[in-house]
């Protein structure tokens, strides 16, 4: 049940039915047993991985609640302060191996339904190349949706209780709906207990407004996904299938055309699922601002998956940073660099490789997944590194930084460069990714660009590139009137009633006559549903 069929408008359309009607106290259980009915709809007997996940997670954070709550009892009874300092340390160490077993429990788990295939073959790739006749079995399992994203979610769920950041819930369907809410387990965005566990159990009316909104919103994630995303996977598909019979800018097309695909696929879903959310009352996170409007690479990956981002600098950045070995690079660094740049850049080189290294682990088990992770570590640090140099060349030549022509520079550079981050992330395998990358430096083609030849691959005809040009220009106007910190939709708001239904009604249409679906059509799943 993908979130772009009737299928699943239907669900929501029941699910908002009995929402509407059922008593405001177990409204959170209707969106409980929906997400769960929808859950085991999609991924049946893997169900029971997301509820050993959410048992092992609702355990673990009463186990440190309780541990807290008897120290503090203990604590007062002790008048000496050292007694009490060792009893808190005590207490804190016990608590501290409680999260790590949890956390440890819930990777394994995400380790062996996701990785276990990519592993088993590289050590039996090992064991071939010692002359070593054994050879391990491989298990492959069929991944329940979402894993990566509630496993994340259920592991900020206990870290947060063991900060002291959110109170261990004693109720487990609460807990099961935070780490289940059928929305959002398809594909994001990822969710933190203290930001969304009250709004999800809050009794919410079904109000005109948050009906019309969360419509809007839902049909224009329909429109980038299904109008632009599905059709210029056409294209995308084809060169990338049949690499070796195009080169030079057509390989260039291809690049731009993935890219394109997957930022209108990712950030159309995660409008669909934002708009399903506000339609029960619910504010998920943004997960995009606009990230090819980025002047660097930085700047880009905290536009693009924002909460996976914002994850990874809470759960992996920072504890890392403070890590004792973090430390003792920062000291090792202030000692033979002094008060130098590589002083400051060296220890954030460190957090910033295993937020990297995370990051594209978390993306997929083979290896170009881990080299997708090291290329953007790679393209930071390098950022970092030259920043003096680059300041100086901006002062010699008397750069105007603030000027259209050097933002639009800024934008057109890490646009490239994110091309070929996406094209190492589409191609099946690294070799494939170097071939195309290389393939594209030669200047073959020419005269299918000039001849429009190249436009038209993979079954794309020319009203296909038409309506790719004018859904993309209605893409970017909205873009840019949103760049200015306005809303489209409340802007819509402020508008005649009969003037907001021609909208919606264009909206709908638009969709219906130039979404991309019918007979002999496979509808394109998404992308970031596979992890």
């Amino acid at each position: 049940m993908v979130i772009n069929s009737l299928e699943f408008l239907l669900f929501v359309a029941i699910t908002v039915i009995i929402y509407k009607i059922i008593p405001p106290k177990i409204k959170w259980v209707v969106l409980l047993i929906a997400s769960y009915l929808f859950y085991f709809l999609n991924s049946t007997y893997m169900t029971i991985a997301i509820l050993t996940t959410t048992v092992s997670v609702y355990l673990i954070a009463l186990k440190i609640k309780h541990i807290n709550e008897r120290v503090t009892i203990e604590v007062k009874e002790i008048e000496n302060k050292e007694q009490k300092k060792k009893r808190k340390k005590q207490a804190k160490t016990k608590q501290k191996l409680i999260l790590t077993i949890g956390i440890l429990f819930n990777l394994g788990i995400l380790v062996v339904l996701k990785y276990s295939g990519f592993i088993g073959e590289n050590i039996n790739s090992l064991f071939s190349i010692l002359h070593m006749n054994v050879e391990m079995p491989i298990a492959k399992f069929i991944l329940p949706i979402g894993v990566s994203y509630y496993t994340l979610q259920a592991i900020s769920y206990i870290v947060d209780v063991y900060r002291g950041k959110v109170e261990a819930d004693k109720n487990l369907g609460r807990v099961a709906l935070f780490l289940v809410f059928f929305p959002q387990v398809v594909q994001g965005p990822i969710g933190r207990y203290d930001m969304l566990a009250n709004d999800l159990y809050k009794p919410h009316e079904i109000t005109y407004e948050n009906l019309t909104s969360g419509t809007q919103l839902m049909l224009w994630g329909y429109f980038k996904k299904m109008v632009i995303a599905d059709r210029i996977a056409m294209y995308a598909n084809e060169v990338f299938t049949n690499y070796t019979a195009y080169s030079g800018p057509i390989i260039i097309l291809g690049m731009i055309a993935y890219t394109i695909q997957i930022y209108a696929e990712f950030s159309g879903g995660i409008d669909i699922i934002r708009g399903v959310a506000e339609i029960f009352g619910i504010h998920l996170s943004k997960n995009f601002e606009r990230p090819f409007f980025s002047k660097s690479i930085d700047e880009f990956w905290r536009r693009w998956n924002i909460t996976l981002g914002t994850w990874l600098k809470d759960y992996v950045f920072y504890p890392v940073s403070l890590s004792k070995a973090s430390i003792k690079i920062t000291e090792g660094a202030r000692k033979i660099f002094k008060t130098s740049y590589l002083s400051k850049i060296i220890p954030v080189a460190f957090s910033l490789l295993c937020v990297w290294v995370s990051n594209g682990i978390w993306h997929g088990s083979g290896l170009k997944y881990l080299v997708y992770g090291l290329y953007y570590y790679v393209l930071m640090m390098l950022g970092k590194l030259l920043e003096p140099l680059g300041n100086k060349v901006i002062s010699v030549f008397k750069i105007n930084t603030k000027a259209w022509s050097y933002r639009f520079w800024q934008m057109i550079r890490t646009g490239g460069l994110v091309c070929i981050g996406m094209t190492i992330f589409r191609a099946p395998d690294l070799q494939t990714a170097f071939t195309m990358l290389k393939s594209a430096l030669h200047p073959h083609n020419l005269e299918r660009i000039f001849n429009g030849q190249a436009f038209l691959l993979g079954g794309m005809k020319p009203e296909d590139i038409t309506i790719l040009i004018i859904s993309m220009m209605i893409l970017l106007g909205v873009s840019l009137y949103q760049e200015k910190g306005k809303s489209v939709r409340n802007w819509l708001k402020e508008q005649n009633l009969v003037f907001r239904w021609l909208v919606l009604y264009a909206m709908i249409f638009a969709i219906i006559l130039f979404g991309i679906y019918g007979q002999g059509y496979n509808v394109q799943s998404f992308i970031y549903g596979q992890f």
